[in-house]
Parts: structure tokens; sequence; C-alpha cells
């Protein structure tokens, strides 16, 4: 990881990233809002802030195919339960008024789909996002909890390669739980089968779970 006091002076288009993250302190809201317009939306890096901190990731193959794959059992879920999804992928959620902002690697309208469906979502008046997961397999600065939990986000999933820890939102601070709120039927033992068959043969492993799904969760 590399850690820059002061940015002023950095070309961000020439920073290497030996551990594929970046993070700039002393960093006030208008400067970092200067930063993520001039990298501007075509990126895979994802930006984080926090009262001051900026941290810039960039994905590994690792991190990517569990995002993508914990997206996909996701999306497995919700269709064979006959739910609703707002799909947000790394929207940049950005709170002023409590100087912090975040790209997620995924976050989800589920719950509350009805209020956002059709339309540009709008957090000044429009609810967080009821589910937000983050696949941190190499260290952060940022205290992820802190952050969520002041956006109100009611569920936060966090993924480091091999453990999956779920939080539940309660009294203003998140609380680890073992099921998730939103798929209180599912343990988290199918996400890693999931992930370790998918190592293998992704078609094959979406089958299996779907059908997992329909003969044991469908009612």
């Amino acid at each position: 990881m590399v850690a820059i006091a002061n940015p002023t002076t950095i070309n961000l288009k020439n920073i290497s990233l030996p551990e594929k993250r970046v993070v700039f302190h002393n960093l006030n809201w208008e400067r970092y809002q200067q930063i993520l317009n001039a990298l501007g939306e075509r990126r895979s890096a994802k930006l984080t802030y926090d009262r001051g901190t900026l941290e810039i990731t960039m994905p590994l193959e690792a991190r990517e195919f569990a995002t993508r794959l914990i997206e996909l059992f996701i999306r497995i879920l919700v269709v064979e339960l006959g739910m609703k999804i707002k799909t947000m992928g790394s929207t940049t959620l950005d709170y002023p008024q409590l100087d912090r902002s975040a790209e997620p690697d995924n976050c989800y309208y589920i719950q509350n789909q009805h209020k956002v469906a059709g339309k540009t979502v709008d957090l000044t008046e429009d609810p967080p996002p009821d589910l937000i997961i983050e696949v941190d397999i190499t260290h952060t600065d940022i205290d992820k909890l802190a952050l969520y939990s002041s956006m109100k986000v009611p569920e936060f999933w966090r993924y480091n390669g091999e453990t999956l820890r779920i939080y539940k939102l309660q009294n203003g601070q998140y609380v680890e739980v073992e099921n998730s709120p939103t798929f209180p039927g599912v343990e988290k033992g199918k996400l890693y089968e999931f992930l370790a068959e998918c190592e293998i043969d992704e078609v094959e492993a979406e089958k299996s779970f779907r059908s997992y799904v329909r003969d044991n969760l469908v009612k």
C-alpha cells in the first residue's frame, strides 16, 4: 500500500500500486470531488472517502472473481425467491453532510426497490441501499463498519477471500449476525460452497445452486 500525505503534486496516472491500494490523507471534500471528477467514470479503480482520507483501490483477479460471483449468488436468490431488486453496482454514494463517500463492490435496493424503481437514485431524498457488499482481500485503512453505519445502510456483507461476515444495523451500529436479514434461510456455508464450485465450473455451480434454492427455500 502507498500512503500519501499531500496529494496536491501527485499525478494520479503515474501512481504505482504494488499492493493495489493508494491512500491520500488530509483531503477536504472539495479536493476529493476534484480528484473524483478528474478520474472520470471510465476507470477500474474504486474510491472510498472518509472524513479526509481517500483510498483508491485497483481490482485484483481474486477480488473480481468473488465480487462478480457473490453478485450472481444474490441474484439467484432474488429471482428464485420472487423478490425485487435494483442493482447499483459500484455507484458512488456521496454523503457530503457526513464528509463520507463510497463506491462499494456491490450494492442493492431489495426491500426498498419499489421506492427507487424506474428512477435515478437521489440520496438526499431516497433511502440508502438495503444491502452493500465489500470484498476486502487486502488491508484497508477505512473503517467500513463506521462508514456504512453512518450512511444507515441496513445490511452489510464483508468478504475477505475466506470468511463472510454479515452485519445488521441495530440502534445505529452494526451487529454481526450469522444469517442475512434479507435471506434468513440461507446459511453462509452455501456461499462458500458456491464459490468453491465456481472455481471449477461456474455454469454447473449456478445450476446446482438454483436447484438447491428451488428445492429447499421456495415455498
